[in-house]
């Protein structure tokens, strides 16, 4: 009789515990991940730069690791600027690749589908090729019906009507007609 699992309903004290448990053990977990963040960008800078030791260096010395530092921050700048140049030829090549096809699209205009109308006959056709191999004649097997003519009454002079009429026979002869 049952029409699928039953649904437990809990009540709005235990709905709000389980959503502040939930939000604890979420900030705790984003917390965690943070600090592991931390640490491996941490140990990926020790990899790629070692730290600078400055203490017992002379002032000469000092001069010289500023030039090269220097040195190497305007090849980094180059590099840069060099990129820089380069992305903004590539996007007025594309701006200018995008404005041609718009061009494009403009002058070639779609031909607009025109609407077919099939006979009854044409539909059943293409219906039933795809289900029979061979054709039949629906068709044939339909039966013919004629119109029955109807009755034209003759048009004779009103005169004899009315002498037929009068008297008890054109009497009987209307009542026989209403019946």
């Amino acid at each position: 009789m049952s029409e699928g699992p039953k649904k437990t309903k809990y009540t709005a004290t235990r709905r709000l515990l389980l959503k502040s448990k939930l939000l604890k053990k979420a900030t705790s977990m984003l917390a965690a991940e943070k600090e592991q963040n931390k640490r491996e960008r941490d140990e990926a800078l020790n990899e790629r730069v070692p730290p600078l030791k400055l203490s017992g260096l002379s002032a000469q010395e000092l001069q010289e690791l500023c030039r090269e530092l220097h040195r190497k921050i305007d090849v980094v700048d180059e590099a840069r600027y060099d990129l820089e140049i380069k992305v903004a030829k590539n996007e007025i090549e594309i701006q200018s690749l995008t404005q041609k096809i718009w061009e494009m699209k403009g002058t070639k205009q779609r031909t607009k589908l025109k609407r077919v109308k099939k006979s009854h006959d044409a539909k059943l056709d293409a219906l039933t090729e795809s289900k029979m191999s061979s054709k039949s004649d629906f068709k044939a097997n339909l039966k013919t019906v004629k119109k029955e003519e109807e009755k034209k009454e003759e048009v004779t002079d009103w005169r004899k009507n009315v002498e037929a009429m009068s008297g008890m026979e054109g009497r009987k002869k209307l009542f026989d007609a209403g019946q």
